[in-house]
């Protein structure tokens, strides 16, 4: 029997790129941003890699996992990837350089 051994998570590791959509958008508005994380990490992962690298302090994190599809394209059977996307929300007064308008 082997134990895994967790290796830490590296900052730009846990968060893969920021999702820029309409919906999410309307979210900056009130001080949440959603980013595309790996399905490994935490929430005080991300927590973590959001404050370390924009320089924020945030007040909540809410994770969603989206399992892949399997589809069909031209008679071959295949898999979508099974994502997580995260919803931060900062402190009043905070924001981050995201999206359309950056």
């Amino acid at each position: 029997m082997s134990k895994e051994i967790k290796t830490p998570l590296r900052l730009y590791d846990v968060i893969r790129r920021p999702l820029v959509t309409e919906k999410t958008q309307m979210g900056s508005q009130f001080g949440q941003y959603t980013f595309d994380v790996l399905p490994e990490s935490t929430k005080t992962d991300i927590k973590s890699a959001v404050e370390a690298m924009f320089n924020v302090s945030v007040v909540s994190v809410n994770t969603m996992n989206k399992f892949g599809k399997n589809k069909v394209f031209k008679g071959r059977k295949g898999r979508r990837k099974d994502t997580k996307k995260a919803i931060v929300r900062l402190k009043s007064g905070d924001s981050i350089a995201v999206g359309l308008g950056a």
